[in-house]
């Protein structure tokens, strides 16, 4: 299977299916850019979102940059992220699970498209550093430096040499430097305190405009055994090519838009921060590590690939949510083999703290298998897991609620379980509490798991057969009605509790042959006490 070995191809793979905004127009990256990308997050269906290129790009001081910024082309849709993987998007859970199956290690070579220019020294500086870059202000008004987003860092375990892929923030603080927001519950984290025990800096490569299925790689949860480039070759469906860096041991995309090169302090951390989350709010300034550059490497007309990032739902919400939804679907069904599990499905307004379990289940104890199993996966996921029976769709509202509201009971259906880790959850501590919280057990964080499912046979869903239905949808195309859109269930159908007698009057009702039950009612008569 071929596979896009660039942001490029991508890009006019994009274009070709109609999924692409050219802007031409002269516009600010710090004041226009990002808020305009935004509304159709805000104000589009999902079906409705593109990507978008801007190919005249100026800033605050009103400089003109000639590298052009493309925004929304990895996630806008999950359109937008198949046709990254060329795939369709019922396809993408069973890619992720056969990437992580079978990965495929990369294939060094020799030279790549982004050492083309190669800024070092005395060039780096001359070059502007991070200033001949056109980085977007992901929220201007509350931002307080432009920001890398679709930011991929490349680092290394001092130990087994694997390398880990992560998509962290990246603030800019000088032509030279940035913040970087590395947690100890990533593998970025990891790596920097394994270093910071060995009394050395930790290695790392911010890499931007990768190839696709190696961004879609970044922010996925994939085991601390398994090197995250390998499992982007699973992704791709053939080996990427990497070359190594140019002043670290690190190997990085060979077709990729830029490469930073460098060292992430782990002697000292200065503050960082605010910058929007994931939660929808903005976070605290904090103490992190910074990252000092030693080189930068790009193509010769490179483009800058950044992500909508912040309030949910947004492109990062989906590629986190997307991975997600294969990683864990996998981790039920494959290592923790709980029979019945159909799907996984995470919301992605709340990005990976709102999780429902579709399953046909053979027992009720492999419910609460899965939902134990689901937050013993990561300590920071799933602060709300839900499991449904395999006719409810667990991403239409309407039937996740319909099934909560008829399905279960609170006193009987919901566990509350503790000390789980608050992942900037602002509803976790006030600010500058977090860490306080997180030592605290009494205070600390939960996760409300429910049984969604039903315990015994019920009655039908008291809609139209599907036949009926299907007959109406007909007519209504006919007619040329307004387009419909489907919401589940749409049809009736059987849930066990329905008799013989029951059948058999509906299908007399359905002959005109009603008075027949009406004569059955007399017979059955009885008086009134």
């Amino acid at each position: 299977m071929a596979y896009y070995r660039d942001l490029r191809e991508q890009l006019e793979a994009l274009d070709r299916a109609g999924l692409l905004v050219r802007i031409d127009e002269l516009i600010n990256k710090d004041t226009e850019l990002m808020p305009l990308v935004r509304w159709q997050f805000r104000g589009l269906p999902e079906e409705e979102r593109r990507a978008f290129l801007f190919t005249n790009v100026t800033d605050v001081k009103g400089r003109k940059y000639d590298i052009p910024v493309a925004v929304g082309c990895l996630a806008a849709s999950r359109a937008i992220y198949a046709l990254g993987l060329q795939c369709k998007p019922e396809e993408i859970v069973e890619r992720w699970t056969k990437a992580e199956a079978n990965p495929i290690p990369p294939v060094i070579v020799e030279r790549g498209p982004v050492h083309e220019e190669i800024h070092v020294n005395s060039s780096l500086t001359e070059k502007g550093g991070l200033g001949e870059f056109p980085i977007p202000i992901s929220t201007p008004g509350f931002d307080c430096a432009p920001y890398t987003t679709a930011s991929h860092w490349f680092t290394k375990d001092p130990e087994t040499g694997k390398i880990n892929i992560g998509n962290y923030r990246g603030q800019v603080k000088s032509p030279t430097r940035t913040g970087v927001y590395i947690h100890s519950s990533n593998h970025g984290g990891y790596h920097w305190k394994k270093c910071k025990e060995r009394g050395i800096s930790l290695q790392a490569a911010l890499v931007i405009g990768a190839p696709p299925a190696v961004a879609y790689t970044a922010p996925a949860r994939v085991p601390f055994t398994v090197s995250e480039l390998d499992v982007a070759g699973g992704l791709a469906g053939g080996a990427i090519e990497v070359v190594r860096c140019k002043t670290i041991d690190m190997l990085v995309p060979a077709c990729a838009e830029i490469v930073i090169e460098g060292e992430i302090s782990t002697e000292y951390v200065e503050p960082e921060a605010a910058f929007g989350e994931s939660t929808g709010h903005i976070g605290e300034k904090m103490l992190n590590p910074y990252f000092e550059i030693k080189c930068i490497t790009h193509r010769k007309d490179p483009i800058f690939a950044a992500i909508v990032s912040q309030f949910p739902p947004s492109e990062s919400s989906v590629m986190r949510q997307l991975s997600a939804e294969g990683n864990y679907l996998r981790f039920l069904k494959n290592e923790c083999n709980i029979p019945g599990i159909l799907e996984v499905a995470f919301h992605s307004i709340a990005v990976r703290q709102i999780c429902v379990i579709r399953m046909k289940k053979t027992n009720q104890a492999h419910v609460w298998q899965a939902l134990h199993s689901m937050v013993g996966f990561h300590p920071a996921t799933g602060k709300i897991v839900i499991v449904v029976d395999e006719d409810i769709n667990p991403r239409n509202l309407d039937s996740l609620f319909w099934a909560l509201a008829f399905r279960m009971q609170p006193h009987r259906d919901m566990l509350v379980i503790r000390n789980r880790t608050p992942s900037m959850d602002p509803s976790a501590a006030p600010p500058g509490k977090e860490l306080e919280v997180s030592m605290h057990e009494i205070a600390g964080c939960s996760a409300l798991l429910i049984d969604a499912t039903r315990k015994w046979d019920y009655p039908p869903v008291s809609l139209p057969k599907r036949e009926f239905m299907e007959r109406a949808r007909q007519l209504w195309e006919r007619l040329e009605l307004p387009k419909l859109r489907p919401q589940d269930p749409w049809f009736g159908y059987h849930l066990g509790s329905w008799s013989d007698e029951d059948e058999e009057e509906a299908q007399l009702a359905l002959k005109g042959e009603h008075y027949q039950t009406g004569e059955k009612a007399i017979k059955k008569r009885v008086p009134v006490k």
